[in-house]
């Protein structure tokens, strides 16, 4: 007997979680076993932030808070986005979720019909496509390949917008492949968008303060400010601020959008916590050296996975413009013969054989619609990350018939 609803046959479990998961079951057996799987900050919230939510506790603030937000965190994001970005929203147009996952399961649960198709740039943050799927919508991938820098072309955006198209969402810098997309190219991608009145744009902005190489990040709705009446831009503390457990994300747009999302927030949630409204209004409002000394390191993080990768035959990883993560190219391991006589014939292969013969966990491509590719996050420590290198070269050498 089955439980779970139709709508459900389609879904499967977040593949980093479930990676993740994995791992932890392979260390609770002994096995030493490094986890590269889910993208989560070694570091621990900074201080001011936990004892923002400590006052907060000692004041009482630990009644049911406003569905859309507390006055307090909702100003914090307009503050921040005057600050930073440069963008003008009033406080009714700002919703506080558990979550930047949340805020996108509102606005599509908000707003999608039977049918309505939204747009996905190939390789993308794989619960994009569950949550649309859930909802009733269409998850249209569309193939963002290395040669592009993983970035949806204009060409592209153009030839697949249809009657049926509802949304599109940007995601940069980008998980899985950290790709940056230079102002010119967003408002090039702004302009076939103005065309087409009836699609809505979600900009997942969640790793704005994680970009390398000195680059300036520059909000969609700052770049192509005539859409802002049909922007929803998405962010949260979870990232730049190692506050993943804390479940507090945030999305800005226009009003009625907001109004509608705020309504199924009702019927989920009844909000977010109120003590980590608090600590997250501390995080905006608060002393910025702390993400900026965690963007130092996780440069210099990236600098060095890049750099080993390049010595290890039959894989490629170009420098990521942000985020935390490596999508290592693996084409010319399929094909290939484990010491166990095992053909590797995909990139889930690839790594069931890193956690086989490495153990390292990391996550297929396949789970981003992107082969062959696998991604490892490189949010742990630069000892971490050696190790898991020095594991993965030796895994790989030990392969027959590696085709560079």
């Amino acid at each position: 007997m089955s439980f779970a609803a139709s709508r459900l046959a389609q879904v499967k479990p977040s593949a980093s979680a479930w990676v993740s998961q994995a791992a932890k079951e392979a260390k609770a057996r002994g096995e030493d076993v490094i986890d590269l799987g889910l993208g989560e900050p070694d570091f621990d919230t900074p201080g001011h932030i936990k004892e923002a939510a400590h006052q907060a506790a000692l004041r009482g603030e630990t009644k049911y808070p406003p569905t859309n937000g507390t006055l307090t965190m909702r100003q914090a994001v307009v503050d921040k986005l005057r600050r930073k970005n440069n963008l003008d929203f009033a406080l009714d147009e700002v919703i506080v979720s558990n979550g930047a996952k949340q805020v996108l399961f509102n606005a599509f649960m908000a707003t999608l019909e039977p049918g309505d198709e939204v747009l996905l740039c190939a390789p993308y943050f794989g619960q994009y496509k569950d949550i649309v799927t859930i909802l009733g919508g269409v998850p249209v991938p569309l193939i963002c390949p290395q040669e592009a820098g993983f970035r949806l072309m204009p060409e592209q955006l153009s030839k697949a917008i249809t009657p049926k198209t509802r949304w599109i969402l940007l995601n940069q810098p980008s998980n899985p492949s950290g790709a940056v997309y230079s102002d010119d190219e967003i408002k090039a991608l702004g302009t076939v968008l103005a065309d087409h009145e009836r699609v809505l744009i979600l900009s997942d902005e969640i790793y704005e303060h994680i970009l390398f190489d000195d680059r300036v990040f520059r909000s969609f709705v700052a770049l192509c400010p005539d859409l802002q009446n049909r922007t929803l831009t998405v962010n949260g503390v979870s990232k730049a601020y190692a506050m993943t457990g804390w479940r507090i994300g945030y999305g800005a747009g226009p009003k009625d959008l907001i109004v509608a999302m705020t309504k199924v927030q009702s019927q989920i949630s009844s909000g977010a916590c109120s003590i980590a409204q608090a600590a997250a209004a501390a995080a905006l409002n608060g002393p910025q050296e702390d993400v900026r000394r965690f963007c130092a390191a996780f440069e210099r993080r990236r600098d060095l996975v890049v750099e080993r990768v390049a010595h290890i035959p039959g894989l490629t990883l170009e420098a990521p413009g942000g985020a935390f993560y490596g999508l290592i190219g693996c084409a010319d391991l399929i094909g290939a013969k484990t010491p166990d006589g095992d053909t590797i014939t995909d990139d889930t292969d690839v790594t069931a054989f890193l956690l086989k013969a490495a153990r390292v966990a990391a996550v297929p491509g396949s789970a981003y619609d992107l082969s062959p590719f696998f991604r490892i996050s490189t949010a742990a420590s630069e000892e971490v990350l050696n190790t898991a290198m020095d594991r993965i070269a030796a895994a790989v050498a030990d392969l027959e018939g590696i085709h560079p």
